[in-house]
């Protein structure tokens, strides 16, 4: 690995020993509706890991251990997103993307979008 990568070439690696481990099957196995299932469950140990990092802090675990479970969160964001490339879910660069929305969010007003 290189000694500054990419989120995109970490989420190659990282999709690529999630495969390994057996945590994906071949989509060419699924149909669309086993496919959508599938990504929602991965959406759903999203969420499971930022309930982690809420009981984390509930908790008073202390902060490796919340730095640990926000690591999670984004090694199973990354696997998501690498395997949705994989199969045409989603196209670009996440990188590319994430660098671009933040210049977006530079510009936008203090407290976009909240209400009361």
């Amino acid at each position: 690995m290189e000694e500054n990568p990419t989120l995109d070439e970490l989420a190659k690696d990282i999709h690529e020993m999630a495969m390994a481990k057996g945590f994906w099957q071949p989509m060419t196995r699924m149909n669309n509706e086993d496919s959508f299932v599938f990504y929602c469950k991965q959406l759903a140990m999203i969420h499971s890991e930022a309930t982690e990092v809420l009981e984390a802090l509930r908790k008073n675990k202390g902060g490796d251990v919340v730095t640990e479970e926000l690591a999670d969160i984004i090694i199973r964001v990354l696997d998501l997103y690498q395997g949705l490339l994989a199969n045409g879910e989603a196209t670009g660069s996440l990188h590319d993307s994430l660098i671009i929305k933040m210049e977006t969010n530079a510009l936008r007003p203090e407290l976009h979008g909240v209400r009361g």
